[in-house]
């Protein structure tokens, strides 16, 4: 185990994870009908819910039985928080020592700077965890209560709180009609606020928390991380909802515009829930959703896609080529050229995957380009938006989401990382100028 390095630890524990969730779900008592689910569909499933991403090929309410649903929330939390964070927690309430490298891996997982006071870091993150799907549970209660009977709308609660911290987007209200979300809760501020906080809180990575806690309104004092991670944010939020407001939901009132807007801007982020359809959208409002689910949420966060410091750190590089610096820098900080190498290196390979798959899906089953489009920036993105193709995927297609969903969960970077052994040395070659532009 030792030889393992920390990337590989993580590919592997989700691998792991996937297949023990795929088995458990193939169950004939995992759906309602008491026969199996063919293997695709629950590795599908089990895929979908550990990497948070919220695509489905049968619909959650009507097809799994109370233990299906279960095993996909759990899937669903123990994703969020990270398979290697789970069992290190449970290492420490057994009462077994974390060894450096387990630490280590654990620092990879958080995405945090330093290893130390990584299990104080843990411990924090599961404390917070705890509060807020508590919270939301107990807020989403006094609505759902009226809609549904006492342990029904218990247990709702639960699963919604739980699966819009964790940015999942997996829900419970295909009892109603299937596949359709929370559409009957656009104009309902309570379930729309609270589920929104929830996507954000979940999505702003835990070192973001661990520094609002310590550092409390102290803003100067923000690690640079937290800084890029709170204005990006915002931006990410304010803009695409200002532009749903004036031209995606203009027929709808007031009140229901804006929290369709906010809720959508806001979704599109790795959460996957959804209040208006997107099928209604022009095709410029879903261009935008597509650029929202490939960015997604930040580092160390339960939220997937390529995440916000990356596209933060290459438009400032982008502003310092034309401001002609020497480095870039932000909040009085210079930016490394590893880091800059870093973001561009993931940009690259997501673009590259968002399309190329795509391509794939679109030829083999005939679907619009569009649709395969939004289909894969959802997956790679782990978001689980769709414009309805998702069941009418071929079952090379369902293989080609699933690998998307596993890579935008544990990062194109960190698969990389695991399959290609490191380079204890490079030759030292003759640096010569290319023309680009």
């Amino acid at each position: 185990m030792a030889k393992l390095n920390s990337t590989k630890i993580i590919l592997g524990s989700f691998f792991i994870a996937v297949i023990i969730g795929t088995l458990l779900l193939s169950l004939p008592f995992a759906s309602k009908d008491g026969n199996s689910t063919d293997f695709l569909s629950c590795l599908f499933t089990a895929t979908s819910s550990l990497c948070v991403t919220g695509l489905v090929v049968v619909d959650t309410a009507t097809h799994w039985s109370f233990f299906g649903q279960l095993i996909i929330l759990i899937l669903i939390q123990v994703g969020g928080l990270g398979v290697i964070v789970v069992t290190s927690l449970i290492a420490i309430f057994l009462g077994q020592k974390i060894s450096f490298w387990q630490r280590t891996t654990l620092q990879e997982a958080l995405s945090v700077q330093k290893v130390g006071g990584i299990i104080k870091l843990v411990m924090f993150v599961i404390r917070l965890v705890i509060i807020f799907e508590l919270s939301g549970a107990f807020l989403l209660f006094f609505q759902f209560v009226k809609d549904f009977d006492l342990p029904t709308a218990i247990w709702y609660s639960f699963f919604h709180s739980i699966s819009a911290f964790c940015n999942a987007g997996f829900d419970l209200m295909g009892a109603r009609e299937p596949f359709s979300s929370l559409t009957f809760y656009q104009s309902n501020t309570l379930v729309n606020v609270v589920v929104m906080f929830l996507i954000v809180f979940g999505g702003i990575g835990f070192s973001v928390w661990d520094d609002i806690i310590t550092r409390r309104f102290h803003f100067r004092k923000y690690k640079l991380q937290s800084k890029i991670v709170f204005f990006t944010t915002l931006f990410l939020i304010l803009l695409p909802a200002i532009y749903f407001y004036f031209y995606e939901f203009q027929t709808l009132p007031t009140k229901t515009r804006v929290l369709s807007s906010l809720f959508q801007s806001v979704t599109t982020r790795t959460a996957g829930f959804n209040t208006a359809d997107f099928n209604d959208m022009t095709d410029v409002g879903k261009s935008i959703s597509m650029m929202l689910m490939l960015i997604g949420g930040s580092p160390g966060s339960t939220a997937g896609g390529m995440k916000t410091t990356t596209i933060a750190i290459l438009i400032i590089s982008t502003i310092s080529v034309f401001k002609r610096q020497n480095e870039p820098h932000i909040f009085n900080r210079r930016i490394g050229m590893q880091i800059i190498k870093n973001a561009m290196t993931i940009f690259m390979m997501y673009l590259n995957m968002f399309l190329i798959f795509a391509f794939l899906i679109c030829n083999l089953c005939g679907f619009e380009l569009m649709d395969t489009l939004f289909e894969t920036a959802s997956a790679l993105g782990t978001v689980g938006l769709t414009l309805g193709i998702t069941t009418k995927l071929s079952s090379l297609s369902m293989v080609f989401i699933i690998i998307l969903m596993f890579l935008g969960r544990v990062g194109a970077l960190t698969f990389i990382y695991a399959i290609i052994p490191s380079l204890n040395s490079e030759p030292g070659y003759i640096s010569e100028n290319v023309a680009v532009g």
